[in-house]
């Protein structure tokens, strides 16, 4: 009490004076920013946990942007082949028109090849002039890009593909064969025998259709053969010379096609033993001369047909198992969509197809290609979409086997004036369906994919909106409250400092 050198009370108050201005200035901090977590020291571990979340949420806010943008970019697309699909279906009116050679003049037939021509060079147009920012969408620049494809892959398409590195393999494994209906008729010599006056009537019936052929004794086997393949695109049942009888087969391969031969009641009696109907095994089908091996039914026993179905390729394709039709194998997830035909040959051999490096393990590789989308926050092939947009100039659409759309131009193969027509119709309705398929392809992108994406990167943007404004926002209410509670403190520290302060004057009263 009587010392003046050092007062204690006086250091005390002003230590606490400087906690309570501390407290006030924080308060009023806070307050003045909004924010709780103004820097590191307010609290280490929050800033931490916030700044992450931040960085999230711009993650995401930016994957949103990146959706949005996607659905436009497919949205022109789109437009586009809206537009190829409508000339399409008036190029089909146009060749069935042109079909009718009774009471269609030439005049009339060249002025629908101008027609068509005209199609023809508006599809290349669309495909050439849709565009996003300048980059083509049409014109195969999204399409994927492959090399090393092996001549048993006949027509190929991948529809999507994510992969590290500079390329992808993809692998196809040949476990069950594709094959054709197939069944022989065994008829004991280079023409029909059969008793005189007597025939015989067949039902030759296909996934197409049925038709009913009588044939008289002595008929040779060619022209058996010619009669049957005369209702090919009708029935879809070819026919064959073989040996010292004929073979019918279906003209497609899978499960889906079959051939049944019924033999009508009244027919002429073959030779018992010489004759009758076999099924063609699927191991001896493509080399059976007679059908040897396999079950024999007599023509008097037909009545009820005997029916032989088609069996559609068994493969995988790196490891998963493909869905099949014919020589056709398609496998569809998240890192690879793709699609390919194989040639009779590579259908029916089991094991690996050869292509790269002709190894016989990958049909061919995926070097690039395709129109990448990053839909998520994170950078990372499990964030991004890929699919392929293919290129549906004229000379793409259609595929090897039937021909491309630029066949049915003037002087070509399918041209309506002077051409075949039904194969030109044939092209068409595979452009259309492939044209089809694509807008369906990118319809589901859109919907489910980008539609989807968005919604669920909205909620993911409130939810990590929410944590990182508990954790680093402040609590105006609280906040409130400690700077009353503060200003009390620092009024108070004030005046007990300025009491401290005068403490040491008593000691004056000591020297009177």
């Amino acid at each position: 009490m009587g010392r003046i050198n050092t007062n204690v009370s006086s250091l005390l108050a002003q230590r606490v004076l400087g906690q309570n201005n501390n407290a006030l200035n924080v308060s009023l901090e806070r307050l003045s920013t909004g924010i709780k977590i103004n820097r590191g020291k307010d609290d280490p571990a929050g800033l931490i946990a916030s700044e992450n979340l931040r960085s999230e949420q711009k993650a995401l806010g930016a994957a949103i942007t990146n959706s949005d943008r996607a659905d436009q970019v497919v949205n022109i697309a789109e437009g586009g082949l809206q537009e190829v699909s409508s000339l399409l279906t008036e190029l089909q009116g146009l060749l069935t028109n042109s079909a009718s050679s009774a009471g269609l003049s030439a005049e009339e037939k060249n002025a629908n090849q101008l027609q068509i021509d005209s199609i023809i060079q508006t599809i290349d147009r669309v495909a050439a002039a849709t565009t996003f920012q300048g980059i083509k969408l049409l014109n195969g620049n999204f399409d994927f890009k492959v090399s090393g494809l092996g001549s048993g892959v006949t027509d190929y398409r991948v529809n999507s593909a994510k992969f590290n590195g500079a390329s992808l393999n993809v692998d196809v494994q040949v476990t069950n064969s594709a094959q054709q209906a197939g069944i022989f008729l065994s008829l004991g010599g280079s023409s029909l025998a059969l008793a005189t006056g007597s025939s015989l009537v067949l039902e030759i019936v296909g996934s197409k259709g049925s038709r009913e052929l009588t044939f008289s004794s002595t008929q040779t086997l060619a022209t058996i053969r010619s009669t049957i393949n005369t209702f090919k695109d009708i029935t879809g049942v070819e026919a064959s010379t073989s040996g010292t009888g004929i073979k019918l087969f279906s003209s497609d391969f899978g499960s889906a096609e079959f051939v049944t031969v019924r033999v009508a009641a009244g027919s002429g009696t073959l030779t018992a033993g010489s004759s009758g109907i076999r099924t063609l095994a699927n191991q001896n089908f493509n080399n059976a001369a007679t059908g040897t091996g396999t079950s024999e039914t007599e023509f008097s026993a037909a009545s009820n047909g005997v029916t032989d179905r088609g069996q559609d390729i068994g493969a995988t394709i790196n490891g998963v198992r493909a869905t099949a039709a014919g020589k056709t194998l398609r496998v569809n997830s998240d890192f690879l969509d793709v699609e390919l035909t194989l040639s009779q040959a590579e259908s029916q051999a089991l094991g690996g197809v050869d292509g790269v490096g002709g190894s016989g393990t990958s049909a061919f590789a995926i070097t690039g290609g395709g129109a990448t989308f990053q839909l998520a926050g994170r950078v990372d092939i499990g964030g991004k979409v890929s699919m392929g947009i293919q290129d549906i100039a004229v000379r793409k659409l259609g595929n090897s086997n039937i021909g491309f759309l630029d066949r049915l131009g003037s002087g070509k193969a399918n041209n309506v004036a002077s051409g075949d027509v039904a194969g030109g119709q044939k092209i068409v309705s595979e452009a259309i369906k492939q044209v089809s398929s694509l807008r369906g392809r990118l319809g589901a992108f859109q919907r489910n994919t980008v539609g989807a994406t968005i919604r669920s990167l909205g909620v993911a943007v409130e939810n990590t909106a929410a944590a990182q404004s508990l954790i680093r926002d402040a609590d105006f209410a609280a906040e409130t409250a400690a700077l009353t509670r503060s200003q009390i403190l620092v009024s108070a520290s004030t005046n007990i400092l300025s009491l401290a302060n005068q403490q040491p004057n008593a000691a004056l009263q000591l020297l009177g």
